[in-house]
């Protein structure tokens, strides 16, 4: 099966017959390879986990995750909100430029308070069936704090990470933002409604949050993934086989690009990460401006 997988993903199937103005074979070739990467990236990946550890295996280091993602998105948003106020009142910057700079000082917070949770989620994830390191987050906890340097082994891949945060962070608080600006701007009554906190104040509807939220993570992903590809390498550490190879930033980027290439490389797992990242940002922005309707922060 894997062999006829594989063979199927590397020869494009015979050409149809095409109507005139349907674009024909030519345009098909021209998009086969992005149909090709994206199936075969995604439906692979959930395909091969099951059938080696079992469905629960989809949700290793979930348990880390979910301890980490509350103060993680706590922190962002509101470190975000001080952050835009600080640099509008004290440095006087405005206009769409203040939501980038405020996005990215608010990620780069939130990722240094939070991770060493994500780093010992990033273990857990990584751990095969029967060749188990850790027996669970406090056990890796102290295994990495024993073997790897204290406290310090906890951060092993935050340069990357926070290079990776910055504009990440920055760009989705910035598209998101400037999404919600325009589209109120110029359509408001398609767009939006008015504040349930503050009848004065239009917000967007909640599936045009949604919406804006989800083009918001796309665009941001796609930025920062090289950050992201070399900080999970560097936190995985003693793991891998060739992690002397990879103990600096630039170093493990060299390595990834020299051995794998920017696709198969830099990128690898991106559509995978799509699924996981644009529902996840969506949500995200929605919960976020819900809750402040409900607290009164309007």
């Amino acid at each position: 099966m894997a062999a006829a997988a594989a063979l199927a993903a590397a020869e494009p199937p015979p050409a149809m017959p095409q109507a005139a103005g349907t674009g024909g074979p030519a345009a098909r070739r021209d998009f086969y390879w992005l149909r090709s990467f994206l199936a075969g990236g995604v439906f692979s990946t959930l395909r091969a986990v099951p059938q080696k550890e079992g469905y629960l295996g989809l949700y290793k280091g979930n348990g880390a995750m979910m301890i980490r993602i509350f103060p993680y998105g706590a922190i962002q948003f509101m470190a975000f909100e001080h952050y835009k106020t600080l640099i509008t009142t004290k440095l006087g910057v405005s206009g769409h430029v203040h939501r980038l700079m405020a996005g990215s000082l608010a990620g780069m917070t939130a990722v240094i308070c939070t991770y060493p949770l994500d780093m010992v989620r990033v273990r857990l994830a990584f751990q095969v069936k029967g060749e188990h390191t850790y027996t669970g987050i406090i056990h890796a906890f102290k295994t990495i704090y024993a073997k790897e340097g204290g406290f310090l082994g906890f951060y092993r891949g935050l340069m990357p990470t926070i290079l990776g945060m910055a504009p990440y962070a920055g760009v989705s608080f910035f598209t998101f933002g400037t999404l919600k600006s325009v589209g109120l701007s110029h359509a408001p009554t398609l767009l939006g409604r008015p504040s349930s906190d503050n009848p004065n104040v239009l917000v967007l509807k909640t599936h045009i949050n949604l919406i804006c939220g989800g083009v918001a993570g796309a665009i941001a992903q796609t930025i920062s993934y090289p950050f992201d590809v070399t900080r999970r390498r560097m936190q995985l550490g003693t793991v891998l086989p060739e992690f002397e190879k990879c103990l600096t930033m630039r170093e493990t980027m060299k390595y990834v690009y020299g051995h794998h290439g920017i696709r198969k490389g830099l990128y690898r797992g991106l559509s995978l990460n799509y699924i996981r990242c644009v529902p996840s940002q969506a949500v995200a922005f929605t919960t976020y401006e819900l809750m402040k309707q409900f607290f009164h922060l309007n």
